[in-house]
């Protein structure tokens, strides 16, 4: 082996002795490094976290509220309270209500934000709700009871600057709709609205508002169910989209939205026993709202039809009994209302409209609200088992309504002699064909259509659909009767109503409730 040679095996045996020597070096100065450290740490083995580089993430709810959220506003009110002069008595321990199935009851709650209804007559009051921009002129679509009877009406916009003075355009009450308007220099951004038909139970759904007056909330859910009748009289044209997407107070008036960012409702209730979010909200579909928007810019008003018919839902059996299958059985004809001067009677069965079949009393309502007032309409009816067609003009609602209240109030038996009081009823008779369509066999009695607020009614637990069959003892069968033994009573008398109740509610399947025996009593108060 040369020299030459020997030299090199020298060389690569000292690198590879330092390379070793300087590996151990290393490996022991991490071993002890990590002992020094793990006694040193509080949490021995856990790895520090590191916060990634901001990502931006797009979901299609985040892109809804981008796209929605400047289109949406926040509403403030100013209106002077009104408060009824027995407000004072309304915190009192009331006669619970018996449970129904087609009523919400106490569960029914309009929300609007902060208002104090109680509050002291003469101080004022202020409200809060949402509104959605329709056109990008400034008409926003809300609810009525955001705006009703607000002395100033304020929007702010979704940039939340100094909010503008809205005029108010028109309101509907049977939708709980209004349209205000706003002028603003800058540029509006309007939603797009949808066909509310087309949704379905499960598709998704977003709410945009200012619950508890916290602007531009966002909240996502599904449509739980469709076409929600709550019932009452005060609902007979709203059927709403039910939903779970959280609404609380303060929604009231904001858009319902799809998935693709049209808005299929406008948000107006939800029903909870505590007054917020309890996973059950409604919507006024967008078709509705559309009409009713419509005919607000051309009129300042909604204007529908009506023929001036009371009815229940109708039992088969008493249908096959005055010779139909299917329709809507006239309980009353109001007096010099269309109906009556075509011909109509009570005891009829309405089964067709323009020689199309009608199916219910809802179906009824619906056809002829939507008909031009003024314009001509055949109504089919069975009368003695014998089909009859009889020609009607159609009227206007808002006069045969208002008439009709006014006419039930007039027959409330609240028209007291000199020195006697007030009960608080309105009362209507009960002709056969009420007895027959609301299952009640017993003879006398007259119904109780209204009890009005803060009233001796109230605090006794009379409730509208009661039947009062006597009072103190005597007898009652008709709404004289009330009215002369009102008439004989005063302040400080002890007052004993017999009354019948529908126990499981007045039902619409057909089925007959169960009709049992109260006894309601109270002592007499001034509340003239």
């Amino acid at each position: 082996m040369s020299i030459g040679e020997t030299l090199k095996k020298q060389k690569l045996l000292s690198a590879t002795l330092i390379m070793f020597t300087l590996s151990i070096g290393i490996l022991i100065g991490t071993l002890l490094n990590t002992s020094v450290t793990a006694k040193d740490q509080a949490a021995p083995g856990a790895k520090p976290l590191v916060v990634p580089s901001p990502v931006q993430l797009q979901s299609a709810f985040s892109t809804l509220a981008k796209q929605l959220e400047p289109s949406v506003v926040h509403i403030s009110t100013v209106y002077e309270a009104k408060q009824p002069e027995r407000a004072k008595n309304n915190n009192r321990r009331r006669t619970p209500a018996p449970q129904d199935d087609d009523d919400m009851g106490d569960l029914f709650n309009r929300f609007f934000g902060f208002g104090n209804p109680d509050m002291p007559r003469g101080r004022r009051g202020a409200g809060t709700g949402s509104g959605v921009i329709i056109d990008p002129s400034g008409y926003i679509l809300t609810n009525n009871h955001v705006v009703d009877k607000a002395d100033r009406i304020k929007v702010t916009l979704f940039n939340g600057k100094t909010p503008y003075d809205a005029k108010l355009i028109g309101t509907d009450a049977e939708t709980d709709l209004a349209v205000i308007k706003i002028d603003s220099k800058e540029s509006l951004s309007a939603a797009k609205v949808g066909n509310s038909d087309a949704i379905q139970v499960g598709d998704w759904a977003v709410a945009i508002g200012s619950p508890f007056g916290l602007q531009a909330t966002v909240t996502a859910g599904i449509i739980s169910a469709k076409e929600r009748d709550l019932g009452g009289r005060e609902h007979q044209f709203q059927r709403f989209l039910q939903t779970d997407a959280a609404i609380n107070p303060g929604n009231s008036g904001g858009p319902l939205i799809n998935i693709i960012g049209e808005v299929i409702g406008i948000n107006t209730a939800i029903a909870s026993g505590t007054g917020g979010y309890q996973g059950i909200g409604f919507a006024m579909p967008s078709n509705t709202a559309a009409k009713v928007y419509n005919q607000i810019i051309k009129h300042g008003k909604v204007s529908r039809g009506a023929i001036g018919v009371e009815f229940n839902e109708s039992q088969p059996e008493l249908l096959s009994i005055y010779g139909a299958k299917e329709g809507v059985f006239v309980n009353r004809v109001s007096p010099g209302k269309p109906a009556e001067k075509a011909g109509i009677k009570a005891e009829d069965v309405i089964v067709a409209i323009n020689g199309q079949p009608v199916s219910s009393g809802q179906d009824l309502v619906g056809r002829v609200s939507d008909m031009e007032v003024g314009s001509t309409a055949t109504i089919t009816v069975v009368r003695d088992k014998q089909k009859k067609d009889f020609k009607i003009t159609i009227g206007d609602r808002s006069d045969i309504v208002n008439n009709e209240r006014a006419s039930e109030k007039s027959e409330e038996g609240d028209k007291p002699e000199a020195g006697a009081v007030k009960f608080g009823l309105s009362l209507q008779p009960l002709t056969q064909g009420r007895r027959e369509s609301l299952g009640f066999k017993e003879k006398g009695g007259v119904l109780v259509a209204d009890v009005e607020s803060g009233s001796f009614a109230e605090d006794v637990g009379l409730l509208p659909n009661d039947i009062i069959v006597s009072i103190n003892r005597q007898p009652v069968e008709s709404v004289e009767d009330v009215r002369k033994l009102q008439g004989n009573l005063k302040t400080g008398d002890p007052v004993a109503f017999r009354v019948m109740r529908a126990f499981g509610g007045v039902r619409r399947d057909g089925s007959t409730p169960e009709w049992q025996s109260l006894f309601l009593a109270g002592t007499l108060r001034d509340n003239r």
